[in-house]
């Protein structure tokens, strides 16, 4: 006998207690009149230090708030990769390093071009100021000396300006600290949950706010082509049909959001009958143009420890612009003051006791990937199929190579060298532009930036999963708002384009009728 399933009913109901979902959230119970209820997979980030302070987010990586998403075989690229998805209020706003960065111009302008009308960087340019969380630049106390000695170097060797503040005017290229979305007084993250949602739930002042923790969505109810509630499983096993009196905003993300969707019967039609799914809405593009930002690592001893203070161990980063027809930067670094070798201690490399990285990243990178489901069992996480490497002209393995060349250059300038007792990985022995393809593709790792799985798109684009308004083609009462929808990939660090997107969501919703749009 089938388990007894309660109902509850609100206006909007919202998959997804993540960076959008948070700010939707927020957003549209500021009216008293609209009831929202938030489903999140994970438990509350409120007293947890562990989450809130910022300098402990790699302890959060693959632990027990991490959906630990693994890759499937990589040919040309590491099959290794985990992929952490944050199971926590906030989502990975309350799992990242909280680097904060507007989208350029040209990001934004690319995501118009091809059909995203209204998503231009003059339309989007104002949410950023909407942005309720704390960004600010790496605080004085927070400024390691080697990072500094970093910034110093790079600017130097790699003949950039020196920036501060990224987000004060548009860049091609500079080196700089970052600014972060923290409260430099603490360390504290400043995240989608803390920015949006703690004030309401500290004051109790959001009778019409609903969140319901360690709960899990895992089909959407449809009516005919109008999606009118989700069907979740709570901690305890009991069975809930979420119902939407007005819509359903799916924010689970660029790995769940697809994968409701499929598991529901919305997405590529022979796929879906392959695992015996029914299919409900054929949609093509659910789970295809998956994006991400790769990145290799290139690692040096230290000549002894190195100072302590720092917001997170990664507080200063290089943007190069190599082509000067692009819109932006086309190589990023970080700089870690950590030896990162996760991924090089597998082909042999030893960590050293002292040491710091720098990881060279595609800020676009050319390579597209594809997610699917293995089985029709909610239980089974599906198969992230990132395609690392495999554009047509290999710009991005090309790309990785004159990063590795150029982290050298920085490396041997001052004042950044006398830091320095010898390159660890690859080694010097490591010259040829063969050989640091096959090191650099091998180790290379993620940022942990999936996109692009439900792309936004133009009428015509037969791969586009939401129109412009953020509504799934073909059907009514039901929005996403993640990063799946991004039709491209931005050249700087996603989060700050996802809480755009939020906002902008939430306006959307507030100028639509009260029966819904129809896509």
């Amino acid at each position: 006998m089938p388990p007894e399933i309660s109902t509850v009913t609100a206006d909007y109901v919202i998959v997804g207690g993540g960076t959008a979902g948070s700010v939707i959230a927020s957003r549209l119970t500021e009216d008293p009149a609209v009831s929202v209820v938030v489903v999140e997979g994970g438990p509350t980030d409120i007293d947890r230090d562990d989450v809130l302070t910022l300098r402990r987010w790699l302890g959060l990586l693959g632990g027990d708030l991490d959906y630990a998403y693994p890759t499937t075989e990589q040919p040309r690229g590491n099959s290794h990769i985990l992929h952490s998805r944050a199971k926590v209020l906030g989502g990975c706003s309350s799992h990242n390093t909280l680097i904060s960065f507007k989208p350029l111009p040209g990001d934004w302008d690319e995501w118009s071009e091809h059909g995203a009308a209204g998503w231009d960087a003059k339309s989007m340019d104002p949410y950023f100021s909407k942005l309720r969380n704390n960004i600010v630049a790496v605080d004085e106390k927070d400024r390691n000396a080697i990072a500094s000695d970093f910034v110093a170097a790079a600017q130097q060797a790699a003949g950039v300006p020196r920036v501060e503040g990224f987000n004060k005017k548009p860049f091609h290229e500079g080196v700089g600290f970052f600014d972060l979305a923290y409260h430099p007084e603490n360390n504290k993250r400043s995240s989608a949950s803390v920015a949006y949602l703690h004030p309401h739930i500290e004051a109790g002042d959001r009778p019409n706010l609903t969140i319901m923790l360690e709960t899990w969505a895992h089909r959407l109810e449809l009516d005919g082509s109008r999606a009118t509630g989700v069907h979740v499983r709570t901690k305890e096993g009991e069975e809930v049909l979420l119902r939407a009196g007005r819509e359903v905003l799916v924010c689970a993300g660029a790995v769940d959001t697809p994968r409701l969707l499929m598991l529901s019967g919305i997405g590529p039609k022979q796929d879906l009958e392959a695992l015996g799914i029914p299919v409900v809405h054929d949609l093509p593009g659910v789970g295809e143009n998956l994006l991400d930002h790769p990145e290799s690592v290139i690692v040096w001893e230290t000549d002894g420890p190195i100072p302590e203070n720092s917001a997170m161990d990664s507080d200063a980063g290089l943007f190069v612009r190599r082509d000067p027809g692009s819109r932006g930067p086309d190589l990023m670094f970080h700089f870690y003051q950590i030896p990162f070798t996760d991924n090089p201690e597998r082909l042999g490399y030893e960590k050293p006791e002292h040491g710091v990285s720098m990881t060279p990243n595609i800020p676009k990178p050319r390579s597209r990937g594809r997610l699917y489901l293995t089985s029709a069992d909610p239980e089974v996480k599906p198969a992230l199929d990132f395609r690392y490497f495999t554009d047509e002209d290999d710009y991005d393995g090309r790309t990785l190579v004159d990063g590795i060349r150029l982290a050298r250059e920085i490396a041997k300038t001052e004042p950044l060298a006398h830091w320095l007792k010898r390159e660890v990985c690859p080694g010097p022995d490591v010259t040829s532009d063969e050989d640091i393809s096959e090191y650099a593709r091998k180790v290379a790792h993620t940022v942990y930036h999936p996109a692009g799985t439900c792309r936004m798109g133009a009428p015509d684009d037969a791969l586009a999963v939401v129109d412009p308004e953020l509504r799934i083609r073909g059907l009514s009462g039901i929005r996403i708002a993640d990063a799946s929808v991004f039709p491209t990939m931005p050249s700087v660090n996603p989060m700050i384009g996802v809480l755009m997107v939020g906002e902008k969501c939430a306006e959307l919703l507030a100028a639509t009728p009260a029966q819904g749009g129809t896509a």
